[in-house]
């Protein structure tokens, strides 16, 4: 372990004599912080508010003797070190003592300030070891979480695949990158299955074996994405009670997902640009650099670029970003392939749910064909899961097709150029002011997505409120845990 700071530790001193305490203030105060509390009752009080690394209390005291005392610290702090000081040598109780747990140390008095100021070093070193080692049994098994939901959820290529032209080419371009190490940046439509692609990316590559990280960056507001991606050293801020690695470091040697990193702020641009050019990175409130070795794959909604260069972010962190940029057509541009989505998600519906229905009529086929999808893949998922679960025979109808967001269309939309915008904005436009899409252009989602989209707003909030605390957030929306972390992972919220 590296060297300590002692004063970076909190040290408890408890004696019902005040002019022992100040004894121990004089000779302690400038190599430990101290605190200080007449009795065993007030040190159990200021027990709920510290955590200290070692509590020394003395034997004699009216009320609640050392031994007590330091029994109840224990089950308060049961990882502070208890040191006892006695002036009386009573073997028998202090053997009881020790090998009860509740004192690690003894020390007779009078104490020797050099002696003693041996026994608080070796005590706290003691504490920070076990807490480094509870430190990294966790990082290991978060590490262990990602990569077992890994192996429940494989990857399903038939949301990817695709007859058409465009997405024969989509495939081509992923297998090439694939094999590299470029950062890629994935562009496309909400509801594109643009993590899919990334997670293709990442089995096709070297990589395959080492861990796929996925950060959903919506999840996380202000300088939150910055401590989640970079970790943080204890006491960096306000509520960071131990050390924590961050996601790039948990994707060493993998890949890292970043879903729609905006805004970013410039801490963020600058760390992240290090990160990408020199491999190195450093825990908030640390100064220690890690070096790192991270395929980062991103993902971005059409304009999110432009945005990015209106709010000034680095164009040197753009231009790493986007060696590899690769596009996702929406559906509507490839309604050849309605079918064999329709056909594959109904396939993995029929076994999941037990239904009965194997096929789609030709009609129902035409009305998926005909619709706009505003919300992409994954809408044609929600639309045929439902008609998975409504329909009682062998085949799915168009009466099992739920389009609840607006009417179908008579005919796939014409391929042709947009219409000249209207007189206000033109002005705008010669003024030299960008120019805003006309709200009838914008994709509308359709209603479930809606509904999803404010359910994700609200547990982000919640998870945002209760510091990621899952078990509160279930208990201020009245659900089982078991509830919350089913629509978590169906909202693709990760945390």
């Amino acid at each position: 372990m590296r060297d300590l700071d002692w004063n970076s530790f909190d040290v408890l001193v408890v004696d019902d004599e005040q002019d022992n305490l100040d004894a121990f203030r004089f000779a302690f105060r400038k190599s430990f912080r101290l605190h200080y509390a007449l009795g065993g009752a007030e040190a159990l009080s200021l027990l709920d508010r510290l955590d200290p690394a070692v509590i020394v209390a003395d034997q004699r005291m009216p009320g609640m003797s050392g031994i007590e005392f330091l029994k109840q610290a224990k089950e308060r702090r049961p990882d502070a070190a208890g040191v006892l000081l006695t002036a009386y040598a009573d073997m028998t109780v202090l053997i009881d003592a020790v090998n009860s747990g509740a004192v690690d140390r003894y020390v007779q008095k009078p104490w020797n300030s050099k002696e003693l100021a041996v026994v608080l070093r070796q005590a706290i070193s003691g504490f920070a070891t076990l807490r480094e080692n509870r430190r990294l049994r966790e990082q290991l098994a978060h590490y262990a979480g990602y990569l077992e939901r890994e192996q429940r959820d494989p990857i399903d290529f038939g949301e990817i695949a695709g007859e058409s032209e465009v997405m024969r080419e989509v495939t081509a371009r992923i297998g090439e990158v694939a094999k590299a190490a470029t950062h890629v940046l994935i562009e496309g439509e909400e509801g594109a299955e643009k993590e899919v692609v990334a997670r293709a990316i990442h089995v096709g590559s070297p990589r395959e074996e080492q861990p796929f990280v996925k950060v959903t960056c919506a999840a996380f507001r202000g300088d939150a994405l910055e401590r989640e991606l970079f970790g943080w050293r204890r006491g960096a801020f306000d509520g960071a009670f131990t050390e924590r690695a961050g996601r790039l470091e948990l994707a060493h040697r993998g890949t890292i997902y970043l879903d729609e990193p905006a805004p970013l702020t410039p801490s963020l641009q600058a760390r992240l640009l290090r990160a990408l050019t020199d491999g190195e990175i450093e825990r908030l409130g640390s100064t220690e650099t890690a070096r790192v070795d991270v395929r980062v794959v991103l993902s971005l909604t059409p304009g999110i670029e432009e945005a990015w260069a209106r709010a000034g972010v680095l164009p040197e962190l753009v231009s790493r970003l986007s060696v590899f940029p690769l596009r996702l057509p929406p559906l509507r541009e490839r309604r050849e392939d309605i079918r064999a989505l329709a056909e594959h998600f109904l396939r993995k519906y029929a076994r999941r749910n037990a239904r009965a229905a194997t096929s789609l009529s030709e009609e129902a086929i035409a009305k998926l064909t005909a619709y706009a999808w505003p919300g992409n893949t994954r809408e044609l998922e929600n639309v045929v899961e439902r008609a998975a679960i409504l329909s009682r025979g062998d085949v799915i109808l168009p009466e099992h097709l739920a389009f609840t967001a607006r009417p179908q269309p008579a005919e796939p939309p014409a391929r042709a150029p947009r219409a000249a915008p209207a007189a206000g904005p033109e002005a705008d436009g010669a003024a030299g002011k960008p120019l805003a899409a006309p709200a009838s252009s914008r994709p509308k989602l359709d209603l479930s997505s809606q509904l999803d989209d404010i359910e994700r707003r609200e547990l982000l909030a919640a998870l945002e409120r209760c510091g990621g605390n899952k078990a509160e957030v279930a208990r201020q929306f009245g659900m089982q845990r078991t509830t919350l972390y089913y629509r978590l992972k169906r909202l693709g919220i990760d945390t």
